[in-house]
């Protein structure tokens, strides 16, 4: 349910950003969502649609862009993106590999009316 908290952030941050910028109202955002993130988009969508109900946000669109998880082995510093979770590198065989992209949950911008 950590998806209602940042839903939440994030309508306080469109609406900061809307009124700061002398807004009509808020016609999307555009999110990244990486595959380790743990966020499950349909879920911040249907909290979007309740938060943002009658605010200067209501009636906008939440765009989505999945990120892929990427890993770095620091045996070899090889680069390989997931193929499925916990895989050792796919070169050297190593267990001993760090996440380089893909658990981030960004918002990448917004759109809104004037």
């Amino acid at each position: 349910m950590h998806e209602y908290a940042i839903t939440e952030a994030l309508l306080k941050t469109a609406s900061e950003y809307a009124e700061n910028n002398g807004a009509k109202r808020v016609l999307s955002l555009n999110l990244v969502i990486g595959d380790l993130s743990g966020i499950i988009d349909e879920s911040v969508q249907f909290y979007w649609d309740m938060v943002s109900e009658d605010t200067i946000c209501a009636g906008s669109i939440l765009k989505f862009e999945k990120q892929s998880a990427v890993f770095r082995c620091l045996a070899c510093q090889s680069e390989f993106p997931m193929v499925e979770e916990l895989a050792p590198c796919p070169k050297c065989g190593s267990i001993d590999i760090r996440v380089i992209s893909g658990d981030d949950f960004t918002l990448k911008s917004i759109e809104i009316e004037k």
